[in-house]
């Protein structure tokens, strides 16, 4: 183990990584800053949290939230939880360490008003490269968790309207709305990234309501590595 305290980008905040296991990346930030948190918020579940970096910047941007957690691997829940305490959040941050599809059976229905994920992005078929290291593989193929698993679990733990914001591939678009339909969540904004305007999307965000209206609106961004911050990137974008 090589443990190290690091910047969480411009947040003002520091984060426990080892170099060894999957660290946190630009997907968490902009899922971070995708989510749409109103003064009605009360409760949210992160799944797949890995070592913290959206909860972090959650409870640091909405200090009224409470922050569920949820990370399978010890080693990764262990360096959330010292970053929690590190940042002094432990008032608004719970970290469960526990595979996600235990969450069904842990919390009573419909109780949670915003569920964010950050899953793994690639099935597994008899073609797969997984990586040597169990933690990376668990964290890059649905080893622990398949997509469908979080609309199941969303179903159980959301409100009536509430919000399910995923961060994934965009080759598996079509496959992500035709899971959300079979369990009644409705696609309100899609937004897709591009590292430059002429190439191909690399990442999509999408924001489901449960039992939402039909309607959608779909946005792009092209952010590159000429960025300098990813604080407020969505905020004229609500749906």
């Amino acid at each position: 183990m090589s443990l190290i305290l690091n910047d969480l980008y411009d947040y003002d905040l520091k984060i426990y990584q080892d170099t060894e296991l999957f660290k946190f990346s630009l997907d968490s930030l902009l899922l971070s800053e995708f989510v749409d948190i109103t003064k009605k918020d009360k409760t949210v579940l992160d799944l797949c949290t890995g070592n913290a970096p959206l909860p972090l910047i959650l409870a640091a941007k909405y200090p009224h939230l409470n922050i569920t957690g949820v990370e399978i691997q010890k080693p990764i829940y262990d360096l959330a939880v010292k970053s929690i305490e590190y940042n002094q959040l432990e008032s608004h941050i719970k970290m469960l360490n526990m595979n996600a599809l235990e969450v069904i059976n842990y919390f009573p229905g419909n109780n949670f008003d915003v569920l964010t994920c950050n899953p793994p992005y690639f099935k597994i078929s008899p073609n797969s490269y997984l990586n040597e290291k169990e933690s990376l593989a668990i964290a890059r193929h649905e080893i622990t968790i398949k997509l469908e698993d979080i609309f199941i679990i969303a179903n159980h733990v959301l409100t009536q309207n509430g919000r399910l914001y995923l961060v994934h591939r965009p080759e598996r678009l079509t496959e992500i709305i035709n899971i959300a339909h079979k369990y009644h969540f409705e696609p309100k904004i899609i937004e897709l990234i591009y590292p430059k305007e002429e190439e191909c999307a690399i990442m999509v965000l999408l924001k489901f309501v449960r039992y939402g209206k039909v309607g959608t609106k779909i946005y792009s961004k092209v952010i590159n590595r000429e960025t300098k911050t990813y604080q407020n990137i969505f905020s004229k974008k609500k749906g």
